[in-house]
C-alpha cells in the first residue's frame, strides 16, 4: 500500500476532495489481438477551491468566446464535428485555448491528478477480465484506489479527510452496474482491494456538459491517452507537476498506473 504519511495541518485546512474521473480510448473487445490503450483520467479538487477553479473556467471560455463543452477529441485539427465549438479556428489557435486550460490546473498546487492506463490486450489475460465492462472496471477501480491512499496520505493524525467520486454519465444500464460495482468495492474491502475509509457516499454521476470538473477530467484523460497511444508526450508533459507522487517524485504506480502492471508493454510516463 502506497501510504506516505504527511505532516499534522490545523483542522481549519481540512476539506472534502472531488475526484472527477472520464475516460478516454474504448475497451477493445477479447477477440482483438491489437494492442490498445484505454484510459481513465481523475481530478481531485479540494471544495474550498472548487468556486476558484469554476471562475477560471468560465472566464476563459468566455474570453476566447467559446460557447459550449470542453471535449478533448474536439482539440484535433481535422474535427469538423458541427458541434465543435472550436469550428472555425485554426490550429494555433485551438492549442492556445488548450495551454490555459491545462493552466488552470498546474496553477493550483492543490489540484491532483490519477490516471489508469490499460493496455487491452494484456488484460485480457487476467482471470477477472472477460469482457469490455471489465476492462472499464478495473481501470476504474485503480483510480479509485489511488484516491482511497491519497486521502490516506494527506490526512492528518487524528482527522480523516474525505472524498466522493464523480463521474461522466454513459447510459442507464451501465452507470448501474458501475454503481453497483462501486458500492461493492467499497463495502466488502478485501486484502485485494483498499479500504476505502475515506470514502463517503456511493458513486456520483453527472452530464459532463454541466460539470466543469468533468470536463477538465476529460481533458486530463485525453492528454494522457494520447500519450500512451501515440506517444505524443506534448500535454501530458505540461501537466506533469500535477500528478500525485510518492515522497520522491515518482509518478509510475501512484499518479499513472499500469493495467496489467506485471505485464505491462507499451510506453512509461514516470
Amino acid at each position: 500500500m502506497q501510504y506516505f504519511p504527511l505532516p499534522e495541518i490545523k483542522n481549519t485546512e481540512i476539506h472534502m476532495h472531488l475526484c472527477f474521473v472520464d475516460e478516454s480510448g474504448i475497451p477493445t473487445r477479447p477477440s482483438q489481438g491489437r494492442p490498445g490503450f484505454f484510459t481513465i483520467g481523475g481530478i481531485i479538487i479540494p471544495e474550498k477551491h472548487w468556486h476558484e477553479i469554476r471562475k477560471k473556467f468560465l472566464c476563459l471560455k468566455d474570453q476566447n468566446n467559446y460557447r459550449g463543452e470542453v471535449k478533448w477529441r474536439y482539440f484535433a485539427p481535422n474535427n469538423d464535428d458541427s458541434t465543435n465549438p472550436m469550428l472555425e479556428w485554426d490550429e494555433e489557435r485551438r492549442n492556445d485555448f488548450r495551454l490555459s486550460l491545462f493552466n488552470i490546473i498546474i496553477e493550483n498546487n492543490a489540484i491532483k491528478l490519477i490516471c489508469c492506463v490499460c493496455n487491452t490486450r494484456l488484460a485480457y489475460n487476467l482471470r477477472h477480465v472477460n469482457n469490455q465492462e471489465d476492462v472499464y472496471f478495473q481501470t476504474y477501480k485503480a483510480v479509485t484506489e489511488r484516491f482511497q491512499y491519497f486521502l490516506q496520505d494527506l490526512s492528518p493524525k487524528n482527522h480523516t479527510i474525505n472524498g466522493i467520486i464523480v463521474a461522466d454519465q454513459r447510459n442507464r444500464r451501465q452507470d448501474n452496474h458501475l454503481r453497483v460495482q462501486h458500492e461493492n468495492l467499497v463495502r466488502k474491502a478485501s486484502k485485494n482491494t483498499a479500504n476505502y475509509e475515506n470514502f463517503v457516499e456511493t458513486l456520483f454521476f453527472v452530464p459532463s456538459d454541466m460539470s466543469v470538473g468533468m470536463q477538465l477530467a476529460d481533458m486530463v484523460a485525453g492528454a494522457t491517452y494520447r500519450y500512451f497511444s501515440r506517444e505524443d508526450d506534448r500535454w501530458i508533459e505540461h501537466i506533469r507537476g500535477a500528478f500525485r507522487t510518492d515522497t520522491k517524485g515518482n509518478i509510475k504506480g501512484y499518479g499513472v498506473v499500469h493495467l496489467p502492471n506485471s505485464t505491462w508493454s507499451g510506453p512509461v510516463f514516470n
